[in-house]
């Protein structure tokens, strides 16, 4: 399994004419069981989201509606830009990684995640972030 940023592709089932359904499963195109499912929507559009890492948790984010701008950085300074602009499209997101988001007005972002929510997973400080490469 590549433990990098990527983009992910949902099968898209369906026809213009009745629509489409896209289908996430544990362990099959999510690469791990999801413990977690939360949605962001109605974020003002010159406001950017994210600042942070997490120590643990692996995420897998779809722009259900609406653009999102992923930009991503590892701990060895490699920074990625990815765009979600399609409900069949997804960003796996490892464990410690930074990311900024940038939403477009309509943007629903959904958010399969790999543990459930505590506070001491999160790295909220850009400086204490940098610091970890020396633990990788």
């Amino acid at each position: 399994m590549n433990k990098e940023p990527h983009l992910t592709y949902f099968d898209k089932i369906g026809s213009p004419n009745l629509g489409y359904i896209s289908v996430a499963e544990n362990n099959e195109n999510i690469p791990f069981d999801i413990q977690r499912v939360y949605w962001t929507y109605y974020t003002p559009q010159d406001v950017t989201r994210g600042g942070h890492a997490h120590l643990e948790l692996e995420q897998v984010i779809v722009a259900v509606s609406g653009t999102i701008i992923f930009t991503t950085e590892d701990l060895l300074g490699n920074i990625q830009e990815f765009v979600l602009n399609s409900p069949e499209k997804g960003l796996f997101i490892p464990r410690k990684i930074w990311r900024d988001i940038k939403f477009s007005h309509n943007a629903v972002l959904i958010c399969l995640a790999s543990e459930k929510y505590t506070e001491k997973d999160y790295i909220r400080e850009y400086e204490i972030f940098k610091k970890l490469k020396n633990g990788i």
